[in-house]
């Protein structure tokens, strides 16, 4: 079974997330030269069902379009613990305002898509 969300409600999640943790700037990234470009990779700890990518995404196109990031795995993909998730380049302001917000989003999707996939499994062949 699957689902969709608008994407005017991610949207509204990242903004309001975003207003909550950088407020109207992260005071931090702006020690750092605006032309500073980076590079960051996001690697799981733990065995996880992925979920969040688009909140994940939309939380970096919000806060700079030139954000690139190219995901190692799918929406819903079973991935083990180490594995590469993605990989972003772009300014580093951007990379690092939006770290937390879009971690979050990440984990706790995730989260939430591993614990119905174990539940999934232990109920599966069951009658109902």
């Amino acid at each position: 079974m699957s689902f969709s969300v608008h994407p005017d409600d991610i949207l509204q999640d990242v903004d309001r997330c975003l207003a909550e943790d950088v407020g109207s700037g992260d005071l931090t990234s702006q020690i750092i030269p605006k032309s500073k470009q980076a590079r960051a990779t996001v690697i799981t700890r733990e065995h996880a069902t992925i979920c969040g990518q688009a909140w994940f995404n939309a939380v970096f196109a919000r806060l700079d379009e030139e954000v690139k990031i190219e995901w190692c795995c799918e929406e819903g993909q079973h991935v083990k613990a180490g594995e590469t998730l993605c990989t972003l380049e772009g300014p580093a302001r951007a990379l690092l305002s939006g770290e937390r917000t879009a971690l979050n989003f990440l984990q706790t999707l995730s989260n939430t898509a591993t614990l119905a996939s174990l539940y999934a499994m232990e109920v599966e062949g069951s009658r109902s």
